[in-house]
């Protein structure tokens, strides 16, 4: 595994880390503890020291999984980054709370499911510039780092707002969360060049494009009722695995996975700290891993 710095934290982040959304039931599997347990032994394993989740991931049922694991492991070698604002309102719904009261509420819930003293990074989660640009939120967020119960704030981004990319130093944020992928790659010109000029650590989301850039689907597949991507209409699924496949012809060396090579073509940017791609299985963490070993020359 390589590391790096997490922009100008004092943290060192493993260049794959491990994301969780899929904990919380939205991406066709209900997880029963053992499974999270084999999932995240394969992760130190490897390496990997970053876990990526979120109050919403579930109504805290990724945090409680991944907490339930902590409480039985070494805490000191993780990196744990959760999220506010989006709340658990039924599969694949959300209720938006970013005020202070409903954010302090989140933080005091997040620390009871992952049970632990201190959430090292805590990230504003894809709420509007409304939202963001409210003095109150990030005065209390500040006094809840001298309180010690967070160490770094971060912002993860949606895909057509830069302003909060721009004003992220002047709030006290450090780290961005960016969907960075070869086939979205907006945040390269809306959000590289704020964290480039402000020493930003930067977080690569779906960098495998919801596993689209695996390779392993063809136009025509469809996804199950219970699997967020069965929201993505059929004409944008059918366009998008079209250009996966000139991708895959084009760009991939042959014999490379194109997995290991879409995450390698993230790394490859040194702006971002790191990629932090879902996994189903202890089997998915190994192979994302392995993604570290491949360089990508120009």
């Amino acid at each position: 595994m390589r590391f790096r710095p997490l922009g100008l934290t004092d943290l060192s982040t493993s260049v794959v880390g491990v994301g969780t959304w899929q904990l919380g039931g939205e991406w066709g599997i209900d997880y029963a503890q053992a499974q999270v347990d084999a999932i995240l032994d394969a992760a130190a394993e490897c390496g990997i020291n970053l876990i990526d989740t979120a109050e919403c991931y579930g109504d805290h049922l990724s945090e409680r999984l991944i907490g339930d694991y902590l409480s039985r492991h070494d805490r000191s070698r993780w990196i744990v980054a959760t999220k506010f604002g989006h709340q658990f309102d039924g599969f694949l719904k959300r209720r938006d709370d970013f005020s202070v009261t409903g954010v302090r509420s989140q933080l005091e819930a997040s620390l009871r499911a992952l049970r632990v003293e201190t959430i090292d990074l805590y990230q504003f989660h894809s709420g509007n510039d409304a939202a963001f640009n409210n003095d109150a939120l990030w005065s209390f967020l500040d006094g809840e780092k001298n309180r010690g119960k967070v160490r770094h704030l971060g912002v993860s981004l949606n895909k057509t707002t830069a302003l909060q990319a721009d004003w992220a130093k002047q709030r006290g944020i450090e780290v961005v969360q960016v969907v960075h992928n070869r086939l979205d790659r907006r945040a390269e010109s809306l959000h590289f060049p704020f964290a480039e000029r402000d020493g930003l650590g930067v977080l690569a989301r779906v960098p495998l494009a919801s596993g689209l850039l695996t390779g392993k689907f063809r136009p025509g597949v469809t996804f199950p009722a219970n699997d967020v991507r069965a929201r993505v209409t059929q004409e944008t699924m059918d366009h998008d695995l079209a250009e996966v496949a000139r991708i895959g012809r084009e760009e991939v060396p042959a014999g490379m996975s194109m997995a290991h090579w879409a995450m390698a073509w993230c790394l490859k940017n040194p702006l971002v700290s790191a990629v932090i791609p879902g996994c189903k299985d202890p089997g998915q963490v190994r192979d994302n891993a392995a993604a570290a070993d491949v360089t990508l020359l120009d």
